[in-house]
């Protein structure tokens, strides 16, 4: 099993990239950090005569990617009671690659199975659900299989080792990823 981690976060090893990482540890990974890629924000031609326009940035390297692993572990900060600005502009693009005819991507996302961290302040655990749900539409609507979630609670670098159930249940998915 192949696990694809999605690092939604401008922080580096913030709280999200600390429950990823524990969740991949030994697996066979591959971790990306949005914030770190060159993404475009979308420019939506869906509706227009000559559809969407080649783009010249990174992320062909991330559908390649997608296609290529098993799992994808979507991991990011509760930012104003939504997904990061890198998470979003990265799934704001599946407009595009979804009706690209290079690519199958559609089709390839319902092979996959999805998993979700997220971290925030001490309330994240009830203000983060509306997240989770937007996850879950998300992948309803490309036919993916939605796994689990996870919400840890830290807002410092490093708060999240204080969160014990985050923790415990990354140890659990690793143990399910071996």
């Amino acid at each position: 099993m192949k696990i694809l981690t999605l690092l939604g976060s401008t922080r580096k090893n913030g709280n999200s990239e600390f429950l990823a990482r524990k969740i991949v540890e030994g697996t066979d990974h591959t971790i990306v950090s949005l914030a770190d890629m060159h993404i475009e924000p979308i420019e939506d031609l869906r509706h227009t005569e000559g559809g969407f326009l080649p783009v010249n940035d990174d992320y062909e390297q991330l559908v390649q990617l997608m296609e290529n692993h098993d799992v994808i572990l979507f991991a990011t900060p509760l930012y104003w009671y939504g997904m990061s600005g890198p998470m979003k502009n990265f799934f704001d693009r599946w407009s595009q690659y979804l009706r690209d005819e290079r690519f199958n991507l559609k089709e390839e996302l319902t092979k996959k199975k999805a998993y979700v961290v997220i971290t925030g302040g001490s309330t994240a655990k009830i203000k983060g659900l509306p997240l989770v749900q937007q996850f879950g539409y998300i992948f309803e609507f490309v036919n993916m299989e939605f796994a689990d979630y996870m919400i840890g609670a830290g807002v410092k670098p490093g708060e999240i080792v204080n969160d014990l159930a985050a923790l415990e249940k990354a140890e659990r998915w690793n143990a399910s990823f071996k």
